[in-house]
């Protein structure tokens, strides 16, 4: 994955998902190289340039309405499109979606 340096703006969003979350066990990790929100060392989202990608598993509501949003994609990123299609990538103009996915994307993965 192309490393993608985030905006100010972006991370300190992020660092709040992580906040919000923190009571639920979930961390601050590494996944690809970037900071990532993890629950019993799974990832659970991680932070991509100004997107947030999300693991929300393909068949749910969530997995569908976050694909809705503007500038959403299904996560690649190896580039060569192969995305991992339970993960979906939110661009930072839907940021106030950013805690609703969070919280969709940490009941999934618990549910695993």
């Amino acid at each position: 994955m192309e490393k993608q340096e985030p905006s100010a703006a972006a991370l300190s969003a992020f660092e709040g998902l992580g906040a919000e979350l923190a009571a639920a066990g979930v961390v601050m990790g590494k996944m690809f190289g970037a900071s990532s929100l993890m629950l019993n060392k799974k990832a659970l989202a991680c932070l991509n340039g100004d997107k947030v990608v999300f693991k929300l598993g393909r068949d749910t509501a969530e997995h569908a309405r976050a694909l809705d949003l503007p500038g959403a994609v299904l996560f690649d990123p190896s580039g060569m499109k192969r995305p991992f299609k339970d993960w979906v990538e939110v661009p930072f103009s839907s940021n106030e979606e950013w805690p609703a996915f969070a919280e969709a994307a940490l009941q999934f993965v618990a549910g695993e």
